[in-house]
């Protein structure tokens, strides 16, 4: 596939990922037990996907334990045409908590986008940010049209077989 063609597509999913404000979680604990959960998020200065998440939910004591998630853009059931091939982009992520020097100007973004809310989080002693780093992942627009990409700015490397 010709360069630009790959440079559409990386826009095409980078936009996809950018209309969204919340991402779903899939975490899985130490002895297996695999769980799913959805957070509101910003992006970084690196593209990181960032979330701000409570000690109390299952899924932040599993990346605490075990930094890996997988996380998943999909489209709404009422504006897909077959529900079979809903347009999709689900990331591998390696996890990270951000330290206090460094989650300052995320928390701030997080504040202006989605209001007093976060505030109010931020004075919580049991909410820790974490950031997701993608190492790999899919593209998928539809039956036989998957795409793997890597990285934060997803880019796209190959149509994807199987």
């Amino acid at each position: 596939m010709p360069e630009q063609d790959l440079k559409i597509l990386q826009r095409q999913a980078r936009d996809f990922r950018d209309g969204f404000q919340t991402v779903l979680m899939a975490t899985a604990s130490l002895d297996g037990e695999a769980d799913i959960s959805y957070a509101p998020f910003v992006l970084d200065a690196s593209e990181g996907i960032c979330v701000f998440v409570s000690q109390l939910a299952r899924h932040t004591r599993n990346l605490l334990d075990s930094p890996r998630a997988s996380l998943m853009f999909i489209a709404d059931e009422e504006g897909s045409r077959n529900l079979f091939a809903r347009r999709r982009l689900i990331l591998q992520c390696k996890a990270r908590q951000l330290p206090e020097e460094e989650a300052g100007p995320v928390l701030q973004q997080m504040q202006e986008q989605f209001g007093k809310t976060v505030e109010l989080l931020r004075s919580l002693p049991d909410f820790l940010l974490f950031r997701f780093d993608v190492e790999n992942g899919s593209y998928i627009k539809g039956f036989g049209q998957a795409w793997a990409l890597s990285g934060n700015e997803l880019k796209i490397l190959q149509l994807r077989n199987g």
